[in-house]
């Protein structure tokens, strides 16, 4: 009874520390890991980050640290080995065992964000020649080594060229006497060695598979990437996407764990440009101070104006992305993005500008504010949050596409940036309105 008490006191503990992990400070977390017993340790051990796995293991003697890495899959060692500095890698790379380690190092060897550099090489392999009996043994004694999943099984020649796969659920309905040939399905979709992660991720959205193969060139299987590892990179690509779009770096650590002057200067950059480029706000102001002092009532809807626009141009750039990112728009659909923005652009100007006119019209004191000409004012408010509004909707969502076709991640047009361009433009687009409707009665 003492026993079973003592297993659910450590399975609690265990949960506590593995929810509160992310907002725990170092020291407390390497305490909290040690004071588990062994099986609970490395079961968190497992679930944890490379990151958060090096952190906990840097300090410790060799010896020590070859029981933590042996426990896992080639792909984990291979990210977690990439957290030590370059002179510490080969040490890190001895602990291991021979095969192993030759198999970490052929991983090592692709881009950390290709799918060779995601796959485990450890995989179940079949000849097409062999009976299901046959391979449902060998399935058997295989399911007990290290092997990352039995959810397929994939058929392979003796030049190791991928020939088909089948889940182990139809092996097992097959008749026991069939060839693994008559059985296998040989319409595969497959992963090249090169693919970048982000397409990765993409692919097992479209195909609901739990592991894709990966090919070379030649048509040779390399290894598998999981669903997990694909769960784990779409993450990794949208946490960076959602920073992008922030006006800031990806910081590539939690936010809680970041240094503080890495993650500063990591946002100064952005923050620095996009102060320079409200400068010229600024700028744009003082070329209009005549107007404003002949009709310093304009300055009012200043605020106004510029901010709608922004606001307009930073949901048409967020939509753009988002619709990049998951391939449901390309560079060929700018012009179907631009007529569609420019429909929605007019509408939302519409909207806004109606709005922004009842409310200087059905203003009570809307003399004593705006004086006499109010009518023309409400007029010269809606006319420009109409322009600025569809200005800022082409504007955010052509940006994305530009980006784009010169070579550059198109979350980089964040919403600050966006918002920074229209808040320039708009006052040119309000003033110029202004210049129009008032002429000869206040300007």
């Amino acid at each position: 009874m003492e026993n079973d008490d003592q297993k659910h006191d450590s399975v609690s503990t265990l949960e506590a520390l593995q929810e509160s992990w992310a907002s725990l400070p170092s020291d407390q977390r390497h305490e909290g890991f040690y004071a588990l017993p062994r099986e609970e340790a490395e079961e968190l051990f497992l679930l944890l980050s490379a990151a958060d796995q090096y952190e906990l293991i840097d300090d410790l003697q060799n010896t020590q640290k070859r029981g933590w890495i042996r426990l896992l899959a080639p792909d984990d060692i291979a990210d977690l080995i990439q957290q030590f500095p370059h002179d510490e890698r080969a040490q890190m790379l001895a602990l291991l065992d021979i095969t192993t380690m030759r198999e970490v190092v052929a991983l090592l060897a692709y881009a950390e964000d290709d799918a060779g550099g995601l796959m485990n090489p450890r995989f179940i392999r079949l000849r097409p020649d062999v009976s299901v009996d046959v391979a449902i043994r060998y399935i058997r004694a295989q399911s007990k080594a290290k092997i990352e999943t039995i959810h397929y099984v994939y058929v392979l020649d003796q030049e190791q060229h991928l020939l088909g796969a089948m889940s182990f659920r139809d092996l097992f309905l097959s008749p026991p006497d069939k060839l693994v040939s008559e059985v296998m399905v040989s319409d595969l979709v497959t992963l090249p060695e090169d693919m970048d992660q982000e397409a990765v991720g993409r692919k097992f959205s479209q195909c609901g598979l739990s592991a894709l193969p990966v090919v070379d060139a030649e048509g040779k299987m390399k290894g598998i990437v999981t669903v997990d590892d694909a769960v784990e990179v779409v993450e990794e690509e949208a946490t960076e996407d959602i920073h992008k779009l922030g006006g800031t770096e990806a910081l590539d650590e939690p936010y809680l764990q970041i240094n503080l002057f890495k993650m500063i200067k990591k946002r100064a950059g952005w923050l620095t440009f996009l102060f320079l480029g409200e400068m010229l706000t600024a700028t744009a102001m003082q070329f209009y101070e005549k107007q404003i002092e002949r009709a310093v009532v304009l300055a009012l809807f200043i605020p106004l104006i510029i901010s709608s626009g922004g606001n307009s141009g930073s949901q048409a750039t967020s939509l753009v992305i988002r619709a990049m990112a998951l391939q449901e728009v390309r560079l060929r659909d700018w012009w179907r993005v631009f007529v569609r923005e420019l429909a929605a652009g007019l509408a939302l100007g519409l909207i806004l500008g109606t709005i922004g006119m009842i409310r200087i019209l059905a203003w009570p004191s809307r003399n004593e504010l705006y004086g006499e000409h109010f009518r023309l004012i409400a007029v010269t408010v809606a006319s420009s949050l109409v322009g600025v509004v569809l200005w800022g909707s082409l504007a955010g969502s052509m940006l994305p596409f530009l980006l784009r076709r010169i070579g550059f991640d198109p979350a980089t047009s964040s919403a600050p940036f966006v918002a920074t361009l229209v808040d320039v433009t708009g006052l040119i687009i309000y003033f110029t309105v202004a210049s129009i409707i008032l002429h000869g009665v206040l300007l």
